[in-house]
This record gives C-alpha cells, structure tokens and sequence, in this order.
C-alpha cells in the first residue's frame, strides 16, 4: 500500500512521524513537498482511450525517484503551498499564472485518483467555517460560547453588555502580520478592555469575531483519528501571559501538557459532530470550566498535532497510520475527487 503525504518542506516532524509508522505497518509513503512543484517535481497525466497514467518523480539518475499515482491508496491532505519556489523576481502576474496552474494540474491529478483521503480538501474548506462549527455542535448537544461575528462597533458594545463575564475578540482565520522591520506576529484570541470598546474603527475594514470570555480550569486539545479522541489538558491560567490564549506561551508550555479522560458523552457529542463535518481528522479546543463544563471553542480540520507527541505522548502518528492504511474504520467516503 502506498501513501502520498502532499505537504511542505519546512513542515515539522508530524510527516516524519507518521511515516515511520506507515513503514512500520508494512506500507510505503511517497512525500510530495508541494512548495517544489513545479521547480523540482516532476508530473506526468497521459489521458487516452481506454486508460490513463499519473505519476510523480524528482532527482534524475539513480537518485530518481517514481511513484505511479494509479498504485496509491490512500492520501494525507497534510499541507499545502504549491508553487512557492517558483522565482520571486518573475513578473507578479506571470509568477501568480504559474501558480495556479501549478495547483490545478497537481491537485487535479491527484483528485483523479480512486484513493482514500485524509481529509479532502473540499471538505476540510467547509469544516474551516467557525459558524458552521458552532452551529452543528449547538445542535449536538455540545456547549458553546455565545459569539458575534460583525463588522457594526454598536453590535459589539450591546454584545459586550450582555457578557458579564467579558469578551474576548478573535479572527477567522490563521494569520500573521508583519511591522515595518519585518517581525513577524501571529493574531491571538485577547481580551476586550472597556477602552478597546471605545476604539472600534478598524471594523470598517475588516469584520472580527467576538465571543463571551468563558471561565477556564483547563484548556483542551482534542484530536481525532478516525474513531479515536485522544485528549490532553493544560493549566494555561497558571502561567502569565496564557490565561487567555494558550499559544502565546505555546513553546513554553509544550512539556507541561497531560492527558485527560472526556467524559464518554463528550467523546460520543465530538464523534458525531466530526460525522457530521464529515472528517477523518480534527483538532477541537475546547475549555473545562471550574464548575465542569466542557465548552467548544472551534475545530481545526488540519490542526497541529507533533507536541501532544512529545507530551503527554499521545500515539496520534500511529492512529494516522491505521487509517490510511485501512486498518481501522474510516468515516465516510473520502475519496480522492474532493481534493480539486
């Protein structure tokens, strides 16, 4: 059996990991570092009456290396960043072109294929839409924050109102921003400040979502695989600077994670809430309140994994290897035509 990971090649050692367990269980893995496609991977899609043939190479000589893409099983929708290689001194519209048509012809070959995937790209798009989330956990019975996604300043003072316990403001999406030296800042949940309510301007340019501050015992990381929940807590009130967002202090708090038994009535709520979002592979945060509730925040369908590896030393790479080798149930029909 044989695996295609389509990642990046400054990815981290999750690729490293689940590789080895893929080998360990008699398979092998093909990694397509989709930042070197075009520049240095080598595609081939021959279409002709009565058949087809796909394949991937890089090096030359004796160290090529081939996979036929008609032989692969099964798909790690790990990463994606095609065509970033592509020189930066090409004329912008050009270089963009070059992009896409990079993106559609690799991902086009690769959709083509009869082959399971983790998750599908299409469908991994639509579980990245937080009021869906929020949605579909409300009606399964899990606990959610109140949350008010706008770009209206009165929407956010009345809503900030009615939250005794305060807000705090978040993005949709995963990003970073820069300053004029170039330093790189990534965008954490913060808490609103009453003065913040006062400065509301920057929403005429960009909406942002705002939810309930909800009181924290713990933070968790649930990871599902397939039909396993493998959680892990960590007491990021304890430590300065993490009450709010635990990954401002992430690499600091990386040894201190621990695992956590969810109540079989969680697991059971995530687990549908996951058939329902349709994936084989989910990061879920969620907060254990002082009096034991468990809140969802959101879902991370391509979420990060390698530390909850290191500590508490959860087996999530080999749970990634069972599914995509089908030694285990899988959900749903993931098949490789949601990748386009």
């Amino acid at each position: 059996m044989t695996v295609l990971i389509l990642t990046r090649s400054d990815d981290n050692e999750c690729v490293v990991n689940v590789t080895r367990a893929v080998e360990a269980r008699g398979g092998s893995v093909f990694r397509v570092d989709t930042d070197l496609f075009p520049t240095e991977l080598r595609l081939g899609v021959l279409l002709r009456p009565g058949g087809a043939a796909r394949w991937l190479e890089r090096g030359a000589g004796r160290e090529l290396e081939r996979v036929d893409l008609d032989r692969v099983t099964a798909v790690w929708h790990r990463r994606l960043n095609v065509g970033a290689a592509i020189p930066a001194d090409m004329a912008p519209d050009l270089r963009e072109a070059s992009r896409k048509e990079s993106r559609r012809a690799l991902l086009g070959a690769v959709g083509s294929l009869d082959a399971f995937v983790l998750d599908p790209e299409a469908r991994i798009r639509r579980a990245e839409n937080k009021e869906l989330q929020l949605r579909l956990a409300a009606s399964l019975g899990l606990l959610t924050p109140r949350t008010l996604i706008t770009n209206d300043p009165d929407a956010v003072r009345a809503f900030a109102a009615d939250c005794e316990g305060g807000i705090v403001a978040k993005m949709l999406s995963s990003f970073a921003v820069r300053d004029p030296q170039g330093r790189e800042s990534v965008v954490f949940t913060s808490p609103v400040a009453p003065a913040d309510l006062e400065d509301l301007d920057g929403l005429r340019y960009a909406p942002m979502t705002f939810q309930e501050r909800v009181p924290k015992h713990l933070e968790l990381r649930v990871t599902v695989v397939g039909e396993r929940a493998f959680a892990a807590s960590i007491d990021s009130a304890s430590r300065a600077g993490a009450e709010v967002d635990w990954r401002r202090k992430g690499l600091d708090l990386v040894e201190e994670w621990r695992t956590f038994e969810l109540p079989e009535e969680a697991r059971l709520r995530i687990l549908a809430l996951m058939d329902a979002l349709g994936l084989n592979y989910g990061a879920l945060d969620l907060v254990l309140t002082p009096d034991d509730r468990l809140v969802l925040l959101e879902v991370n369908p391509a979420g990060e994994f390698f530390w909850l590896e290191r500590a508490p030393g959860l087996p999530i790479s080999d749970a990634l290897a069972d599914v995509l080798l089908g030694r285990v149930p899988r959900r749903g029909d993931a098949r490789a035509g949601g990748l386009g």
